[in-house]
């Protein structure tokens, strides 16, 4: 795979279910069978700013930078139906073996498109996505030309108003890169909310958080009350203690941008 080795590896309780490997480190969880049914921690973070961005079950459209095993958009076509949605995914031979493996509902409105996250985001007309979702990552690393203003500026563009952005960040102490991207986000949208696991908003290990941004009041209470009561309980961070806990770090630029941090190998064992 151009992204790397990846493998589809059985679920031992569940039939019709696989995990997605890359390189060995476990990327996304289908279950064919309920794929209304999130098993990782950050997918469920954005399972439910999926399902708070807009009244149950009004269709949306998404635009996924990042594609993966398709997961979030499986979810988005069996929670919100009629939704239409657009897929931007570099891995080519990646999507080939998804596509084989784990085939999409062919009623679901989901266009996969080839190429750079950023090269796609700007064919997207504006103010076409009512949420935009990235989850992109390139040896376990968010490549450094999709953390920065100008990128940010483009989906401001492509969202229509009060529309929504939702990113997938991996980070761990001292946190610097989740912190730079609340910064930059700030720039640009009045409303953030970040939701992870307390152990690595202390800085206590590496992980993943979901970075939620619009310019219109976020559904913060209830998105506090979900992601605390699942599986592996998060907490939500907003307003002034997002704003202190991002500690004045520096807005990122084209100019500045630098990939995510290398995850330590102690992640995936």
């Amino acid at each position: 795979m151009a992204g790397g080795l990846a493998e589809l590896v059985p679920d031992r309780e569940r039939s019709r279910a696989w995990t997605l490997l890359i390189d060995g480190a476990p990327q996304s969880h289908v279950d064919l069978d309920d794929p209304a049914r999130l098993s990782f921690a950050y997918q469920r973070r954005l399972g439910h700013v999926a399902d708070l961005v807009a009244p149950p079950g009004r269709p949306l459209n998404v635009l996924h930078l990042g594609g993966g095993a398709f997961t979030l958009a499986r979810y988005i076509a069996a929670t919100r139906p009629r939704s239409t949605q657009q897929v931007v995914e570099l891995d080519t031979p990646l999507v080939e073996l998804v596509r084989r493996e784990l085939p999409l509902d062919p009623g679901a409105r989901i266009r996969v498109r080839g190429g750079d996250a950023r090269a796609g985001l700007g064919k997207v007309r504006d103010g076409w996505a009512d949420l935009v979702i990235a989850d992109v990552f390139s040896g376990a690393r968010t490549p450094a030309h999709l953390t920065s203003a100008e990128f940010l500026t483009e989906v401001r563009r492509v969202l229509t108003p009060g529309g929504h952005y939702a990113a997938n960040l991996a980070d761990g102490p001292p946190l610097a890169h989740v912190r730079g991207q609340i910064a930059t986000a700030a720039t640009l949208f009045a409303e953030l909310a970040l939701a992870a696991d307390p152990a690595v908003l202390r800085g206590r290990r590496f992980g993943n958080a979901v970075l939620l941004a619009s310019d219109t009041p976020l559904p913060v209470a209830e998105l506090t009350r979900r992601v605390a009561t699942d599986p592996h309980p998060g907490r939500v961070e907003h307003g002034r203690t997002l704003a202190d806990f991002a500690g004045g770090a520096p807005v990122v630029t084209d100019d500045s941008a630098r990939p995510s941090p290398v995850p330590p190998a102690s992640v995936f064992e």
